[in-house]
């Protein structure tokens, strides 16, 4: 049986980054905290207050977590969040939280600039978890994969695949018959967005991915998967198709669903549960190796794209 990695019941974090499109650092925050409605509402992402203030105050945070600093990329946005989100210790590097809490979140969606972000936490021993992808390229996954066989605590996930929308699938697809086709789709990049396509169907699917295709361009990426239970899967990654976040369709050969993604803040909230469940129990909320396979598909459908769509099997992305 796994050992805890905090072991104790008081967990402090610290919220590290943030980038262009991506608010994180205020509602991660604001669900182990809580918040401040006059400085959220300043927030530059509206669904964020939209969301947290539909969320009963009393039920709102997760029990016995905070996040006790916060580090931005801007200066400025480190105190705005800070005010925001209730955490009293504002830092000017990201260094210089090591030593001061018992794991930290790396809350920034560019998957070619993680390793470089996580490289102070995981080699001073720090539990990390990382926002979705991981990475997304061949000599970074290599990176993670050592970091990961030399005993490294870090985790990382897509909210996606803790989205209430497809809850029910995730238990069982079993009336489905045997999967032929599945399609989802997402607005933004392949780069940054097409993991939350990925993870929003990887659960139901299973592991067993065989190879990528992408025949879109870095504005319109149309990506083919083919899986070793005989579907096909299409993810649509269209750049402005903001009106279609997680929309999927499952086909199966007795009958088919539609399903939507749903609930933001629960699916973050679950998220983030699932990251102080592993630093409690040591127990991992799934294997390694699938994120192994998401960025491997990750990485390939770039390749995939920049080649002229041609295919490119998983077996040859070599993660060791």
């Amino acid at each position: 049986m796994a050992k805890p990695i905090v072991n104790k019941r008081q967990i402090n974090l610290a919220m590290l980054g943030m980038v262009d499109g991506n608010g994180h650092p205020y509602s991660w925050s604001a669900i182990c905290n809580g918040y401040d409605e006059g400085k959220m509402a300043l927030c530059p992402y509206p669904t964020i207050p939209d969301y947290l203030g539909e969320q009963p105050k009393e039920t709102l945070r997760i029990p016995d977590v905070n996040v006790t600093h916060v580090w931005c990329d801007d200066p400025e946005d480190t105190q705005k969040v800070a005010a925001a989100s209730l955490i009293p210790n504002p830092v000017a590097r990201a260094e210089d939280v090591i030593g001061k809490v018992d794991a930290v979140i790396i809350a920034t969606d560019r998957g070619w600039e993680h390793v470089d972000r996580a490289r102070p936490f995981i080699e001073a021993g720090i539990p990390v978890f990382i926002d979705k992808p991981m990475c997304d390229n061949e000599e970074d996954l290599r990176t993670f994969v050592k970091w990961h066989r030399e005993g490294g605590k870090f985790m990382s996930s897509s909210s996606m695949r803790y989205s209430p929308g497809f809850e029910k699938l995730r238990r069982s697809a079993d009336h489905l018959g045997k999967l032929k086709y599945v399609t989802i789709t997402t607005p933004k990049t392949w780069e940054r967005y097409g993991i939350h396509a990925l993870e929003g169907i990887y659960p139901i699917l299973g592991p067993g991915f065989i190879s990528v295709r992408n025949t879109g361009d870095e504005k319109r990426n149309i990506v083919h998967l083919k899986h070793s239970c005989g579907a096909d899967i299409v993810i649509a990654a269209i750049y402005d198709m903001f009106g279609s976040f997680g929309k999927a369709m499952f086909a199966g050969d007795k009958s088919f669903e539609f399903a939507e993604s749903g609930g933001t803040y629960h699916s973050f909230r679950a998220q983030l549960e699932a990251f102080i469940s592993y630093l409690r129990t040591g127990e991992a909320p799934f294997d390694f190796s699938e994120t192994v396979e998401c960025m491997k598909i990750i990485a390939g459908g770039i390749k995939s794209r920049r080649q002229g769509g041609g295919e490119i099997f998983l077996d040859d992305i070599k993660s060791e």
